[in-house]
């Protein structure tokens, strides 16, 4: 399979079928050699979101629904990740908040058969370098705070050349993805950032490259989530110290 598409869920009812729908007619058209599958990681949402999802199945043939337990964001990612086909492998918003098509952008960089040169294992969207696009509808301290946030992750983390590792547009070949979500050891928030380190201890190749972002006024990410991700960021370090990202 060329491609698997992972969109981690926890109570999306409203926009759901509207971001599947956005995700396939953009996959179907680009007529992939060995196809596509589209990976909706269910957090045990108590809405109608796996009920949408089944009833989307009928009509998507390459849509399936994974029902997980709600341990985080990075539990949905980790676990689809673990369980898809593709040669290439991403994760993207429920929101579609990094529109579909901007694929476009990133499938040439990703290192396909033979190796090259000029390739990466890891490809992800940013909104910290030159030529990206903001679309600002969330509150003033969330804009503060996310700032703040990326600056302290670069330098504890070790990662300062990414200037944006929380996007949640992120494409994996398959070779860097088995060999990364088998050592994730934090499943909330700050998974992001583990995996991208994961990633570096191994030798993977990343490349950070512009996108257009539309910022929901209704994200999930609150104060409490900031607090909970400095916890996990000292405990990458603690982890990264002890040599268990190495190969």
């Amino acid at each position: 399979m060329y491609l698997s598409w992972i969109i981690p869920t926890y109570n999306e009812e409203k926009r759901i079928e509207k971001t599947i729908r956005e995700v396939d007619g953009y996959l179907r058209s680009k007529n992939f050699p060995g196809g596509y599958e589209i990976i909706v990681s269910d957090s045990a949402s108590r809405d109608r979101t796996a009920e949408i999802v089944n009833d989307l199945t009928r009509v998507i043939p390459g849509l399936r629904l994974v029902k997980i337990e709600n341990k985080g964001k990075g539990w949905a990612v980790h676990e689809g990740m673990m369980r898809v086909l593709g040669d290439i492998r991403l994760f993207a918003d429920a929101d579609n908040s990094v529109s579909p098509e901007q694929a476009e952008k990133f499938l040439p960089l990703l290192c396909q058969g033979q190796r090259s040169q000029g390739c990466f294992d890891i490809v992800i969207g940013s909104i910290e370098v030159p030529g990206a696009f903001i679309e600002e509808k969330a509150q003033w301290y969330r804009r503060w705070l996310g700032k703040a946030a990326k600056y302290i992750i670069r330098i504890v983390s070790g990662l300062w050349d990414i200037h944006d590792s929380q996007r949640g547009f992120k494409f994996f070949t398959r070779r860097a993805a088995e060999a990364i979500f088998p050592k994730q050891t934090i499943f909330g928030w700050g998974f992001d950032f583990e995996i991208l380190l994961i990633g570096r201890r191994n030798g993977f190749k990343i490349k950070e490259i512009p996108v257009k972002w539309i910022n929901p006024p209704d994200s999930k990410v609150n104060l409490k989530a900031y607090a909970t991700t400095l916890l996990e960021l000292l405990k990458m370090k603690f982890n990264d110290l002890r040599g268990r990202y190495q190969s």
